[in-house]
């Protein structure tokens, strides 16, 4: 080649050529103050039932639940994101807003034996209620109105037993406003809201629905969850979510959706959260089962790619073992 080609070529690998350069010059990183963990509670005594399609998750019981606390907080991480699974569910969900339900008396029990855990809750009725969809039937249809006061009972209910933060995710029209104005009503002004603003129809939910058990009897979500194709519609959810006076807003799922994390992170000034949901996890994990890929780098290249994006919390199943690969 001759020398004056070699003078005209950029070398951009003279800042990749060891790791105190890739370290001095890494955009995003990752830390475990980025992770929130997710932990699902059964009213069930004495149980550890793993999760068949979600390898290492587990439900667990209220008088076990302190076997999975411990680890967590051996990992470093302190962030918890709570789904409970009653032991009878009704029409209306009637569990999600007793003083004496699941995860009113999971919150009770961590805050007092785990003070220094934040602890969020899944504010949403498909957990609870016998058909599995996220709010009051009319005529086989979700009421949305009608449903609107369910949340906000529920969300006062979590506050009243010592919730960080509530994270409303039925994607009903007004639910954020509704809640923030319930809260503020009963004194609760300190609880923030980190609203599940743009939240899609996804077939990667399956695996959450066996281990929430919240799978829908009939029909599908389709009427009140994004459509998939949908971008620019994501920006209207955040917008109205803002107005309504959430504190965050969150993109799930997150690794099938990297543009939409990264138009709402330019869209906004507030916090953006993001879900690598249950099938997302899954596939790693069988695919590292089977050793087509290196599962841990796997996992960390993607949560590291959600940063990248533009999230800075990731609520991930992959909390506890990414703990251990990273710095705070």
């Amino acid at each position: 080649m001759p020398k004056d080609i070699y003078d005209l070529i950029q070398r951009p690998r003279r800042l990749r050529q060891d790791a105190n350069f890739r370290d001095l010059l890494r955009e995003a990183t990752l830390t475990t103050n980025d992770l929130i963990y997710p932990v699902f509670v059964t009213a069930q005594q004495n149980t550890k039932r793993a999760i068949e399609t979600m390898p290492g998750i587990y439900q667990w019981s209220l008088d076990r639940i302190q076997e999975e606390i411990d680890q967590v907080l051996d990992s470093g991480i302190r962030r918890l994101i709570l789904f409970g699974i009653p032991a009878e569910k009704d029409a209306v969900g009637s569990d999600a807003i007793n003083e004496e339900g699941i995860i009113q008396q999971t919150l009770r029990k961590l805050k007092a034996d785990y003070p220094e855990l934040m602890l969020i809750t899944d504010v949403c009725m498909c957990e609870y209620t016998d058909h599995g969809h996220c709010g009051v039937l009319a005529d086989q249809e979700v009421d949305n109105d009608q449903t609107l006061n369910y949340l906000q009972r529920q969300a006062i209910s979590h506050a009243e037993a010592g919730v960080d933060m509530v994270a409303p995710s039925g994607m009903m029209d007004g639910m954020v406003g509704a809640i923030r104005d319930a809260l503020d009503d009963h004194n609760f002004t300190q609880v923030p809201i980190m609203s599940y603003a743009v939240k899609y129809a996804s077939a990667y939910y399956g695996p959450f629905r066996d281990a929430a058990e919240s799978a829908p009897q009939f029909g599908n979500r389709r009427a009140y969850q994004m459509d998939p194709a949908n971008r620019r519609e994501a920006l209207r959810e955040a917008e109205l979510d803002i107005d309504e006076g959430a504190d965050i807003l969150m993109v799930k799922p997150a690794l099938a959706y990297l543009d939409i994390i990264s138009l709402i992170k330019d869209s906004t000034s507030l916090p953006v959260a993001c879900y690598n949901v249950s099938g997302e996890y899954s596939m790693i994990k069988a695919a590292a089962e089977k050793g087509w890929i290196n599962g841990d780098a796997v996992m960390l290249e993607s949560l590291l790619a959600m940063k990248r994006a533009g999230a800075d919390i990731i609520i991930t199943y992959f909390a506890k073992e990414a703990a251990n690969f990273l710095k705070v």
